[in-house]
């Protein structure tokens, strides 16, 4: 199985669950993404629009999870996923905190069971910290996210939520 389909697994259960319509959509705009993990850090640059979020975890989500519980708590959210691509599931909870306008931050723990060569389920745990740096730039549309070696990765054009 790729890497890039056990990180989206991972990032699944990390992911605000924004499909469920309980936690805020981030403000529009370019957010700088911070993720440190098992596999070490990754920062990367997002341009937001009005239903990235949705989006992004709608199309990560579709048919995969069976399970996605937001609860709102005193300071945020707790989250609950289960999830399945072919043989892999991942089972995880997370914690978000954050305004949605300035920052966001995200610290879950995966369990990855069913994975090639893995004898034992993996845990991983990621924290994702997300601050807004401003407006996008011109040229960036929503949903694009910038790599560190400034790749551009478009994501499937942003719905606007209803």
């Amino acid at each position: 199985m790729k890497p890039v389909l056990i990180a989206a697994l991972g990032l699944l259960v990390a992911l605000p669950a924004v499909a469920q319509q309980q936690i805020p959509q981030r403000k529009p705009g370019l957010w700088e993404t911070k993720s440190t993990g098992n596999e070490g850090e990754t920062i990367a640059k997002q341009c937001v629009g009005p239903g990235t979020d949705q989006s992004i975890v709608g199309g990560l989500a579709a048919g995969a999870c069976s399970k996605m519980l937001v609860t709102k708590t005193a300071t945020g959210y707790a989250v609950e996923t289960e999830c399945a691509v072919g043989q892999i599931k991942a089972s995880g909870s997370s914690v978000i905190t954050g305004d949605f306008e300035t920052s966001v931050r995200t610290e879950g723990t995966t369990k990855l069971s069913g994975m090639p060569g893995q004898s034992a389920p993996v845990e991983r745990k990621l924290v994702v910290e997300a601050k807004r740096l401003g407006e996008c730039a011109a040229g960036q549309k929503p949903g694009d996210i910038i790599m560190p070696d400034g790749k551009v990765i478009s994501m499937p054009s942003a719905k606007p939520a209803p």
